[in-house]
């Protein structure tokens, strides 16, 4: 029997229509609390995992998440796979607003954060390969998804991972693009290689809801980005319900 799938809600991904909490589960873990309380949740007779990244209403910053008691309470709950739901600003010129991304590749640039489990304190020290920051496995599933969902995707990419909470200035975007980055976006890492760590099968959902700075004519605004949100998520959700589904 296959563990229990755990959803990790990003931007804009609170609930989906058809889906329905069973119960709600407060966790506490040896790294404090996680954003929420895990939601048992059920969609058309298949159960998962659902645990908003930022908190109830949207409070906690990327860079302030407890990364590692998010992932150690799914672990505990009993998740097997994760999938995580990103909001990212777009670089290539394929990753326009509206594309929606599976990406297979991360470049870290965050700082500060806790971001391991092997943090030296109770002895234990390891190592773990990283080459390929998602589960290819999970990856194509999603694929396969979003093909069931007749959902247009960007199968592969690499995600650029920011500090934020601001977003980054034009030269910062010219960088990226220079190290080969397609997306960009704040909540990716360290969130990817705890999943590893903790032995989750991890992939990421992304949504382009911005450009690049520099890469228009105009300034980014909250306003352009919510409105991208409150459309993309719709065809999110419903990937996310596919491959729900598929799980059983």
């Amino acid at each position: 029997m296959r563990r229990p799938i755990a959803v990790i809600g990003g931007t804009g991904l609170c609930d989906w229509p058809g889906a329905h909490m069973l119960s709600s589960e407060t966790v506490s873990t040896p790294y404090g609390e996680p954003s929420a309380p895990v939601q048992h949740m059920e969609y058309q007779g298949a159960e998962f995992l659902f645990l908003p990244r930022h908190g109830v209403g949207h409070s906690l910053p990327p860079h302030a998440i407890n990364y590692r008691a998010n992932i150690h309470a799914l672990k505990a709950v009993g998740a097997g796979e994760v999938i995580a739901v990103n909001a990212v600003g777009g670089i290539s010129e394929r990753f326009v607003a509206g594309v929606i991304a599976l990406p297979e590749q991360i470049n870290d640039y965050t700082w500060g954060r806790e971001h391991t489990f092997y943090d030296g304190r109770d002895g234990r020290v390891e190592h773990v390969d990283f080459s390929y920051p998602y589960c290819e496995e999970l990856r194509l599933r999603l694929c396969a998804a979003a093909q069931d969902a007749d959902i247009d995707i960007e199968p592969y990419g690499t995600y650029a991972v920011t500090q934020g909470p601001r977003l980054e200035t034009a030269a910062e975007i010219r960088r990226l693009a220079r190290d080969g980055n397609d997306m960009v976006g704040m909540t990716a890492m360290p969130e990817a290689a705890l999943a590893r760590e903790a032995g989750l099968d991890y992939a990421s959902v992304c949504l382009v809801v911005n450009p690049g700075a520099g890469l228009s004519d105009t300034l980014i605004t909250m306003e352009d980005i919510q409105a991208v949100i409150d459309t993309g998520m719709l065809q999110v959700k419903s990937l996310l319900s596919h491959a729900i589904a598929s799980h059983g």
